[in-house]
């Protein structure tokens, strides 16, 4: 899968991955998914109600360019593209796969891509993240739909993570960061330093330029911005789950910073709006790009009107005029188009190409065999070997996206060729948690089972909630997303008329990402001539 996973990541233009996604779905026709789009002039939050955390933005000309933490998960660290802010699709990963290669080749939950940045810096695309065990890595390009450089160590470092570049009107170059405190024993503090113009090392070991131990605790997420002579460095304080957004500014580089928080949750039911981007238009407006904690669906994008006040960012609404804003529900978008498309991130995939869809991600590095796309309208895939006793959350060949909305189905086809006891292909519903359905050969018998995992994590048995023999191997399996992330699973032969099995599930969260939909198929021993399953389609309504 290597090789495909590469041309899958760098292949698809944003023309293309429209047509594909006219293809696959509607906002429109599907009630169901969400639609930041009120109507041509407005948009309500969240944009984007699926985990795309700590996400950044950078605008160059009339398009904008976002990217997100993805962690464990590869191909790794998406691109999205807009023209308006509002509507999004993702058009590229900056990687195939998470470095260290060896190591990412099992899932380490909750580690790899933290927090990236993403800025535009004489003619090339710069995205810097964290991972919190071995350091600051970039990468570049000047396509951000084409091909990006390898990812390169600019400091190897345990515990530094949410960097941002910075290249001042002087041509002297900068780096921001925070500290993870589990990694790095220290933590709620800001450090900058001096890089080279080409991005590629730090030229020191850091000056402290910001404390928030007494009044922003777990200060991160740190973003490096200037406007009118002042340095300002966006900052999240107070955790991921109750937190507010912090800007420090100075007229020196390294400070001393005033520090003001200009957005918290307040009145509002969003919480912990923080960590993102500043943004500016063509036009002349302000707007800050953030996410709210909404588990088990992940950290959700929200989009905030924004205005300078006495050289202070303030974003949403200011009612009481004190310079700290809460969140907006609804607003007036950016950009007044109806030219422009409304469009989601990429969900549904007809496997009618040799491209993979973007939405997809494995739970580790890939191997070539786990699954092949094929130009004959369905995507092999070839059970992996795993431990009887080994269960889901700790395998890395599950192919899988992020839940789009708040209700939605989950439908494959698929035709399972089984040959041998144990082969299994399933659908399911990933996080600390985890339950599926699937067909498995028992016996030389087909059955048709749901099987939940509660504490998953730490490596929980799993049980069967339902078992019956089945004659058919060609099957829709469903799991339907009720409000809150309940899971009810149900399967059909014909497609039209399903029938659920097993008690609903309650969904849950992963380590820092949100529960995640799609496939996986696997046995538990080497055998020749092993079964496979052809996935028709996988839909998202």
């Amino acid at each position: 899968m290597k090789n495909k996973t590469v041309s899958i990541c760098y292949s698809l233009r944003l023309d293309v991955m429209v047509g594909l996604m006219i293809l696959g779905f509607s906002t429109v026709g599907y009630g169901q998914l969400w639609n930041p789009n009120v109507d041509d002039t407005t948009y309500q939050n969240p944009i984007i109600h699926a985990d795309y955390s700590d996400p950044d933005v950078v605008r160059v000309g009339d398009d904008y360019y976002m990217v997100s933490s993805s962690f464990n998960c590869a191909p790794a660290l998406p691109v999205l593209h807009s023209r308006d802010l509002v509507n999004w699709t993702i058009i590229n990963h900056v990687m195939p796969e998470v470095p260290p290669v060896d190591h990412f080749e099992q899932p380490r939950h909750g580690d790899g891509v933290w927090a990236p940045s993403i800025r535009y810096h004489d003619g090339w695309y710069y995205v810097y993240y964290g991972d919190p065990d071995f350091g600051i890595f970039m990468s570049r390009t000047e396509d951000p739909y084409g091909e990006w450089t390898l990812p390169h160590l600019v400091r190897e470092a345990k515990g530094w993570i949410d960097p941002c570049p910075f290249w001042d009107e002087d041509g002297q170059a900068y780096l921001v960061h925070a500290f993870a405190g589990s990694r790095a024993g220290i933590k709620s503090i800001v450090v900058l330093h001096r890089m080279s113009a080409d991005g590629e090392r730090l030229l020191d070991d850091g000056v402290l330029v910001f404390d928030g131990h007494d009044d922003h605790p777990t200060i991160e997420g740190t973003k490096m911005y200037k406007r009118n002579g002042h340095y300002y460095i966006f900052a999240p304080g107070g955790g991921v789950v109750q937190g507010w957004q912090t800007i420090l500014r100075s007229k020196n580089i390294y400070g001393p910073y005033e520090d003001k928080i200009v957005l918290h949750q307040g009145d509002t039911e969003i919480n912990g709006p923080h960590q993102g981007a500043w943004i500016d238009t063509p036009s002349g407006t302000d707007w800050f790009v953030h996410f709210q904690e909404k588990q088990p669906y992940g950290r959700i994008v929200h989009l905030q009107p924004a205005i300078w006040q006495d050289d202070w960012l303030v974003i949403g609404t200011d009612d009481d005029g004190d310079g700290t804003g809460e969140p907006v529900q609804q607003w007036t978008k950016p950009k007044i188009s109806s030219a422009d498309k409304w469009i989601v991130p990429q969900t549904s995939d007809e496997f009618d190409s040799i491209d993979l869809g973007l939405q997809w991600q494995w739970h580790g590095n890939p191997k070539a065999k786990w699954a092949y796309t094929t130009n004959m309208g369905y995507l092999r895939m070839n059970p992996v070997i795993m431990d009887p006793d080994q269960n889901l959350y700790s395998a890395p060949n599950l192919l899988l996206q992020k839940m789009p909305a708040e209700e939605f189905l989950a439908t494959a086809k698929l035709t399972f060729h089984h040959h041998h006891d144990s082969e299994q292909i399933g659908l399911v519903v990933m996080g600390r948690d985890y339950a599926y359905i699937g067909l498995k050969q028992v016996d030389e018998q087909l059955m048709i089972q749901q099987v939940t995992a509660y504490d998953g994590q730490h490596g929980a048995q799993e049980k069967i909630e339902f078992s019956e023999r089945i004659n058919n191997n060609t099957v829709y399996l469903r799991a339907e997303i009720l409000e809150g992330g309940k899971v009810q699973f149900a399967y059909s032969i014909d497609g039209v008329s399903f029938t659920s099995i097993g008690a609903p599930f309650q969904s849950k969260e992963g380590k820092w990402i949100g529960a995640k939909v799609g496939l996986f198929c696997r046995r538990d021993k080497h055998q020749n001539d092993g079964g496979y399953v052809d996935v028709d389609w996988f839909r998202i309504e």
